[in-house]
């Protein structure tokens, strides 16, 4: 062979370097980016590949029970229906899924559709789960593109009956199915939504608070009024966990790890009596409806009813009417009804009992009686003149002279007898008559003095130290949200308010209840309660035990500042000594050596006493010359004494001819037990009562109160009524309480006869 030849054939050294250096090359790269993926980055793409397979499902607890008194149950959970489809499930043939969809539709009343396109799928994504709205198909088909073994609710909250013949012909209808989702229930409703409360959706702000503590949002529910919100923590449980391993199409393939269980929820035990709830309820409505009628228009638009043992603090009743149906906010909040309710004046999803705000009228009396007596305004022995009608000369300073332009009259209610309209007041009177008659007049001149009668009387100032004694101006603390403070005005209060100087007109219609002077009806019964029960103010609560599922009874410690619960724990400390700790329910892992101040326990049921105003110094002395003064720092108590006078002049308002209460207690509601109490009528011009031009000067419309207590030597009941817009105390609130007070006793009977050995 030639030398041409052969150089014909042969490839130079350089293109074969190339050649080499390009296939050294992509090797190298492939081989450093191999490493890379699965060397350097192995555990990285070896955690995301486990996250395709892995996925969390939350096992929501079942929510707690809630009871009365008596165990009739209040709160539960049900079982709701729910008709499904599992799009994986589904046959094959496209015919048999339509005829599926067309019997299905027949039956639970939801159309089957027609085609599915891109834009029918875009509308029924507007819908939330168990809205009424999109077709089946476009529901099944919605459902398949995001997870095909996920059940697709259909139509939601279905009947016993229609659930038992779906599950029926589901043998026939593969991949259609019922679901049982628990959801609440309230056997009692409207009676007792007001304290009970309902449930909703976790709102956003709070949405990752509860899912650090494993709770999933748009579908764990939590407490948004009532004992179901200041308790949440109680009844809410744990829920449980499960790691498995899923497919592709997401069905669950095994489990990862050992399934946590879920926590139930704890039960719950208030001191409501659902039986007197009911008779309260009825009073006051049977009430409101009869002077409705009687004046041929709606004149008392609201009102409200508190039963309280004194001894004790127990709520046994507590009634704000008008109130809502809490059993229509079970699956979801309504739109159309929240707004309903929102925008009525009466704001029936208040609980008015603790959070409306009302002038208190003559029931304030009893803490001017208690100021007045204990700081020797009056004693037992004086007369007090009460024309029907006195002129004060009313002064912003010591200084202002008394001139025609600065004097105002200031009258006392009429009364009527045998026919008679008294216009001329009571004329002389001594300390317990003057409760017992409630005569304003008396009362002016107690809280502001008169001339020389009473040349000092009580004066803003111990005015509001008594009043706060016995219950007023602060929130009480009891397991309910939504507490107001009400209001004991001061001259500093009125010139930051209002900019103008405190005069002696303002001291003289706050030692009657009205002007500034503002509560809630729980703090009106409290005073009654604390001047009941001989000085000594209990805790109200409306929470007797906490149970576990076993019906064991947890001790449970409360916090009404920022309604925290706390748990105790026995643990060893770091010298293997047992110590008591204190867990928080909200958050397990925080724990307290000490209870924040203020907390109180509500389970196993321990009265506890707020304060005995007898033992307990709670009223500041104030240093006083003429016209101003200042506090001391120093405290003291109110004498046992004063507390029984009081006591005497409201057993007095039953017993006497012209008291208060004598016609309803010995005459229309006689009771073989001795009663004694409280009326209040309090004029007041709010905005309703101004957009109904109802606020003419000396004519503005009044509210009613009432509180009486039994039996009067050893109480163990006290009640309150209130009647908005309704009049007269005496007349509209008084037999509210007295038909309530016979019902307590009625039912006390019927228990004993039943549990003789109770």
């Amino acid at each position: 062979m030639s030398s041409e030849s052969t150089g014909k054939f042969q490839v130079p050294l350089w293109r074969i370097l190339v050649v080499y250096g390009l296939l050294i090359a992509v090797v190298g790269v492939l081989t450093s980016r191999l490493i890379t993926l699965q060397v350097l980055g192995g555990q990285n793409w070896n955690a995301q590949a486990i996250d395709n397979y892995t996925n969390t499902i939350s096992d929501p607890a079942p929510r707690g029970i809630i009871y009365d008194r008596n165990g009739h149950i209040l709160a539960r959970n049900v079982a709701s229906y729910n008709v499904v489809i599992t799009p994986a499930a589904l046959p094959d043939d496209d015919a048999d899924i339509q005829h599926i969809y067309r019997e299905l539709s027949i039956l639970i009343d939801v159309p089957v559709g027609g085609p599915v396109t891109d834009a029918s799928l875009d509308q029924a994504k507007l819908f939330a789960v168990c809205v009424p709205g999109p077709p089946i198909a476009d529901m099944v088909a919605l459902g398949d593109s995001l997870a095909p073994y996920s059940p697709v609710r259909i139509k939601c909250n279905i009947g016993e009956a229609l659930a038992r013949i779906v599950s029926e012909r589901s043998v026939d209808w593969p991949g259609v199915s019922v679901e049982i989702e628990p959801i609440r229930d309230y056997p009692t409703g409207s009676l007792t939504a007001n304290v009970v409360g309902f449930l909703g959706p976790i709102p956003a702000s709070l949405e990752t608070v509860y899912r650090d503590r494993g709770f999933i949002p748009n579908r764990d529910k939590i407490g948004y009024s009532g004992v179901e919100t200041s308790l949440d923590d109680i009844l809410i449980g744990r829920n449980g966990l499960r790691v498995v391993q899923i497919d592709v199409a997401g069905q669950v393939l095994r489990n990862l790890e050992p399934p946590i269980p879920y926590v139930a929820g704890n039960n719950v035990v208030l001191t409501i009596d659902t039986r007197l709830q009911k008779a309260a309820e009825a009073a006051l409505v049977d009430e409101i409806n009869y002077w409705n009628t009687f004046f041929g228009t709606i004149r008392i638009s609201s009102g409200i009813v508190i039963a309280m043992n004194p001894k004790t603090g127990e709520i046994l009743a507590m009634v704000s009417y008008p109130t809502f149906e809490n059993n229509r906010m079970a699956r979801f909040i309504p739109g159309y009804y929240y707004e309903q309710l929102i925008d009525d004046p009466r704001r029936p999803l208040v609980n008015n009992a603790i959070s409306g705000i009302f002038p208190p009228g003559s029931t304030f009396k009893l803490s001017t009686a208690t100021g007045a007596f204990n700081e020797g305004v009056i004693g037992p022995d004086k007369i007090v003149e009460t024309p029907g009608r006195l002129v004060l000369c009313e002064q912003f300073s010591p200084n202002d002279p008394c001139t025609e332009r600065n004097t105002r009259p200031f009258v006392d209610w009429i009364y009527e007898r045998n026919g008679v309209i008294n216009e001329a007041g009571f004329g002389q009177l001594d300390f317990f008559h003057c409760i017992a008659y409630s005569s304003n007049v008396c009362f002016y001149k107690l809280g502001g003095g008169f001339e020389e009668e009473i040349d000092e009387g009580l004066g803003i100032f111990r005015l509001g130290e008594y009043a706060r004694a016995i219950g007023y101006g602060a929130r009480s603390g009891i397991q309910l949200p939504g507490e107001e403070d009400g209001l004991i005005p001061s001259p500093q209060w009125k010139r930051i308010n209002t900019g103008e100087n405190w005069s002696t007109g303002d001291t003289y219609i706050a030692s009657v209840g009205q002007g500034f002077v503002e509560s809630t009806p729980l703090q009106v019964l409290m005073s009654g309660a604390t001047i009941a029960n001989h000085g000594k103010l209990m805790q109200p609560t409306v929470v007797r035990e906490v149970q576990d599922s076993e019906g064991r009874v947890i001790p449970i410690w409360f916090n009404p500042e920022d309604f925290s619960l706390y748990q105790p724990l026995e643990e060893e400390d770091e010298s293997g000594n047992f110590v008591r700790m204190w867990v928080n329910l909200a958050n397990p892992t925080r724990k307290l050596r000490a209870l924040p101040e203020g907390s109180y326990q509500i389970s196993p049921f321990t009265p506890n006493m707020k304060w005995d105003i007898t033992e307990t110094p709670k009223i500041q002395i104030w240093d006083c010359e003429i016209g101003y003064c200042d506090p001391t720092g120093n405290y003291k108590t109110v004498e046992t004494s004063t507390v029984e006078a009081v006591r005497t002049g409201t057993r007095l308002a039953v017993t006497e001819d012209l008291g208060t209460l004598h016609d309803i207690f010995l005459e229309d509601y006689p009771l073989p037990i001795a009663v004694a109490g409280k009326t209040g009528t309090a004029e007041y011009c709010d905005d309703v009562a101004r957009e109904a031009r109802q606020c003419a000067f000396g004519l503005w419309p009044t509210h009613a109160w009432t509180l009486a207590y039994a039996p009067y030597d050893d109480p163990e009941i006290i009640i309150l009524a209130f009647a908005y817009h309704g009049g007269e105390g005496g007349t509209v609130a008084a037999p509210i309480v007295a038909r309530v007070m016979q019902a307590y006793f009625e039912l006390k009977s019927i228990d004993l006869v039943q549990s003789p050995g109770s």
